[in-house]
């Protein structure tokens, strides 16, 4: 037996366990039923993967006639997997039931359902939704915050816009979890998930990681002139109106938090690169640093240090305006913006 045909085998074999691997997360997460029923079918997937396996060490026509029950099994399986489709007809979570709204006029953008809760803890919150008004002529500023919730590798990416009279909207793209429903990295490479631009106050969608979920949050001024700030905000009103039309799968590769801030930002500087701090979201402030998009004039570490703002958070109660508490200390916020 050559060395090529051996290193053919091989690779047959990856390419079979890479195939029964993937077949049977996607059973798990998309076949309906109880759990031991989902076991069931994952125990049918699995048997003629493994006689495919048992024909490629030359175990006898009975497993080659496996390997052909896998072919088969697998074209149905991708032909259903091909039939999924996302919906926004489904129980959703309070917190993304609604769809974000806009009406662009000329600078004049009116939204309707802008998520203000009131969040005393991740159960207990107050729900409102609200329409606002805001005008694009002043759009002042731009940050971006990462609230990690699973280590230091990653985190959750949203981008706040300030206006000159002071208010604050962040932009958000989540999951659209369905009531009772959790979080689950692995399961957004499997369509488990839909996805939903969220369009919220800092009070709701910030203080709600900072105060009632225990997340670390990191700030940072973005260096954007007034026609970029434009772009990228109506980038985020684009996409929403996208979702809203189609519904999309989330994905945890190629279509989350982090992805659509840089695909907002190619629109600003096409020749940005590919970097696997965009898979690694915990580090993607450091990827916007090399690339001149926060404060200039400051080591990394230094604008990390004094974006943290988790400890500022948490002293804020009723009496404290939230968004000036958390950016005191923050280098590239003007001091008329905390006054």
């Amino acid at each position: 037996m050559s060395l090529l045909f051996i290193v053919l085998l091989i690779l047959l074999a990856c390419l079979v366990l890479g195939l029964a691997a993937w077949g049977g997360f996607a059973l798990w997460y998309q076949c309906p039923g109880p759990r031991w029923a989902r076991l069931l079918v994952m125990t049918a997937w699995s048997l003629p993967a493994l006689a495919t396996l048992g024909a490629l060490a030359g175990a006898g026509g009975a497993s080659a006639w496996g390997a052909l029950a896998f072919v088969l099994a697998l074209v149905v399986l991708l032909s259903w997997w091909r039939g999924i489709r996302a919906s926004h007809d489904r129980v959703w979570a309070d917190d993304v039931a609604c769809m974000l709204v806009s009406q662009v006029t000329g600078d004049r953008v009116r939204l309707d359902n802008v998520r203000n809760f009131e969040w005393r803890s991740e159960t207990d919150y107050d729900v409102r939704w609200e329409s606002r008004d805001y005008d694009l002529s002043q759009l002042v500023s731009a940050d971006l915050l990462l609230s990690y919730w699973m280590g230091p590798a990653i985190a959750h990416t949203l981008v706040s816009f300030g206006f000159a009279d002071g208010r604050r909207l962040v932009f958000s793209l989540e999951i659209r979890r369905e009531r009772g429903e959790s979080f689950s990295a692995l399961g957004g490479f499997f369509r488990k998930f839909e996805t939903v631009i969220v369009a919220a106050d800092e009070r709701d969608i910030v203080r709600t990681r900072t105060n009632a979920r225990g997340e670390d949050v990191y700030l940072y001024r973005l260096q954007l002139r007034p026609d970029q700030l434009r772009k990228v905000f109506l980038g985020y009103l684009e996409r929403a109106a996208q979702v809203r039309a189609t519904p999309r799968f989330y994905n945890t590769l190629t279509s989350n938090c982090t992805t659509i801030v840089f695909e907002l930002a190619r629109r600003l500087s096409p020749t940005l690169p590919l970097d696997y701090r965009l898979l690694l979201s915990g580090y993607f402030a450091e990827y916007a640093f090399d690339h001149g998009a926060l404060t200039p004039g400051y080591h990394f570490e230094q604008l990390r240090e004094a974006g943290r703002i988790t400890g500022r958070a948490l002293q804020s109660g009723p009496g404290y305006d939230y968004s000036k508490l958390i950016r005191r200390g923050v280098p590239g916020v003007g001091e008329d913006e905390l006054r």
